[in-house]
């Protein structure tokens, strides 16, 4: 295997924790998993937001495959329902206020115009608009073989399955600084959203959030 510095999942608009790890190995190799078999109730073609209501999972449809193992490169968008219309209505009712949500909205909702056959491509088109957005510097590439790097390269950070919905405090290495959030006062601060969440809040400030998240030995 190609020696990573760092492996990540692939993910739907993943939450703060993995974009605090992209800006922690900016210009250090960043892999993300293209040979593993899809992985259900996971960040892959999930994320998390903050609505009036409280919080909110958005959710990619994905085609049923016969087969339990399914190279997560070949799973398919299912076109049943109206996901990408409840997606887009579900960002503009949690964060049409919010400070940063115009500006960044042009170019983030017409994702939901467009027909991706697959979820992979989906999301890493997805992800490289918010990486410009954000102004992090990463080089990332997709993997060609599954293997694991406790054995292969021990060295390598692996957070292939760690960074997941149900593990929201298990990227070690990681504070959670807060930063505002519009519904707050309502909720109190919400941790691990989608980057989203930071994004239409913070703006440009959202780097010094994910700076922030890094404990001072590593930031």
């Amino acid at each position: 295997m190609k020696p990573f510095d760092l492996l990540l999942s692939t993910a739907y608009a993943p939450p703060i924790s993995y974009f605090a790890k992209l800006y922690e190995y900016q210009g250090k190799a960043v892999g993300l998993e293209a040979q593993e078999h899809y992985l259900k109730q996971s960040y892959r073609n999930r994320c998390r937001i903050l609505s009036p209501n409280g919080v909110q999972a958005l959710t990619i449809p994905v085609e049923q495959s016969l087969s339990l193992k399914t190279k997560i490169r070949d799973v398919r968008i299912s076109e049943h329902g109206s996901w990408r219309h409840l997606h887009a209505q579900a960002l503009r009712t949690a964060y049409g206020a919010s400070p940063f949500f115009e500006y960044y909205a042009d170019e983030l909702l017409p994702f939901y115009e467009r027909r991706y056959s697959f979820l992979w491509d989906f999301n890493e088109e997805f992800l490289r608009v918010l990486i410009r957005q954000l102004q992090l510097e990463v080089n990332w590439s997709a993997t060609e073989e599954f293997a694991d790097p406790a054995e292969e390269c021990p060295e390598t950070c692996d957070l292939r399955y760690v960074i997941h919905p149900k593990k929201r405090h298990s990227v070690a290495g990681l504070m959670r600084p807060p930063y505002y959030q519009l519904y707050q006062d309502r909720f109190g601060f919400v941790e691990e959203l989608s980057i989203l969440d930071l994004l239409f809040e913070m703006g440009p400030e959202s780097l010094l959030i994910l700076r922030d998240s890094l404990t001072p030995s590593r930031g």
